[in-house]
């Protein structure tokens, strides 16, 4: 919402508003009552003594930050700082898996003797983590293994349509923030964007949004990461075939169009051929060929650590109605942050 409509609603001026929300004056409480209701939110969310993250925008890596407007992505800031939170909450019940990130503590990334190339951060990462050489079977549950908090939510409404994904490492965990909307139509490119973003967190610890340089190193760290040129080499076809090409998508779980890029690469095909290939690839897409999956087939690439958490510490004593008052959020919006939507049945008048 924009200053002008909260201000509209509540019967004050915009100045006003954005005056309280800069903090430079408070608002009468019967504002606050209704600043409640507009933003449907508890009172007690407003008040002072409520775990709070402060994330600036500055200090997140959005991928495709041209097509994604300034007002959306301080949604996306907004509920990073809410998941934090949220993870604030569960950790004081729930022991989670330590982030085992090279350089990572506590909100800061410092520099280490670590690889800082993209292909030998991607070749060290996979050795750190154990991974051998092979397709990693599940992108996502291997980043919450290793202390990742991954997000797959439609946390904006019609937000999430420009967010492709998006993460930082400026808080006490890493976050990851992948929508529903890239992952719904292809989940190979869900997991490319999960291997993107790792990229971010473990190289570009001094953020620059929408760097063209550091989103490349982040595209060629996700390559290596899921396709380790010493594995893939050997298998792309030494000509452009679609035949095989498809089958090396669903082996290592990876889009034909990034084999096409690795195909280019290795200087299997020439530029020109490159080209035509996508516009080959276009047409067959179209006619019902390389048809793209959704990850609702693929549960190790829907996020569960939050979820899981949450269960855990459900069985142990902590409910809904306790948690949302403990972050001052109403019930829904707490759902929504563990990845459960609005559970309530939607009514129509007769």
């Amino acid at each position: 919402m924009t200053k002008k409509s909260v201000a509209d609603q509540i019967g004050v001026s915009a100045v006003a508003v954005g005056q309280w929300e800069a903090g430079t004056a408070n608002p009468r409480p019967d504002n606050i009552d209704s600043l409640a209701r507009v933003l449907d939110i508890p009172v007690a969310f407003l008040a002072a003594g409520r775990p709070y993250a402060r994330l600036d925008a500055a200090d997140a890596h959005f991928r495709s930050l041209r097509r994604t407007p300034v007002s959306q992505r301080d949604k996306a800031i907004s509920f990073s700082e809410q998941i934090w939170e949220l993870t604030y909450a569960l950790e004081k019940r729930v022991r989670f898996p330590a982030v085992d990130l090279p350089g990572f503590s506590a909100g800061e990334v410092r520099q280490t003797d670590f690889p800082i190339d993209p292909v030998g951060a991607a070749q060290a990462l996979r050795r750190q983590w154990e991974l051998g050489a092979d397709r990693i079977p599940r992108m996502v549950r291997t980043m919450e293994q290793h202390g990742i908090i991954v997000t797959l939510v439609p946390f904006a409404g019609s937000a999430t349509a420009t967010v492709d994904a998006f993460s930082t490492s400026k808080l006490p965990r890493p976050i990851v923030v992948l929508t529903p909307d890239r992952a719904e139509a292809d989940v190979y490119r869900h997991r490319f964007s999960a291997a993107h973003e790792l990229g971010h967190l473990l190289l570009h610890s001094d953020c620059v949004p929408g760097d063209t340089q550091q989103e490349r190193e982040a595209d060629e760290f996700a390559a290596e990461f899921l396709t380790p040129r010493a594995e893939i080499t050997p298998l792309l076809p030494p000509r452009l075939d679609f035949k095989k090409l498809g089958e090396l998508s669903t082996q290592w779980g990876v889009s034909v169009d990034s084999l096409l890029r690795r195909c280019k690469e290795v200087g299997a095909v020439s530029d020109a051929t490159y080209r035509r290939a996508h516009q080959r690839l276009a047409t067959l897409r179209a006619s019902g060929l390389f048809i793209r999956e959704s990850v609702q087939g693929y549960p190790g690439e829907v996020p569960a650590l939050l979820r899981s958490a949450f269960e855990m510490a459900e069985q142990n004593g902590l409910s809904f109605k306790e948690l949302a008052a403990e972050l001052r959020i109403t019930l829904p919006r707490l759902r929504l942050l563990l990845g459960q939507g609005d559970t309530r049945p939607e009514l129509t008048l007769v």
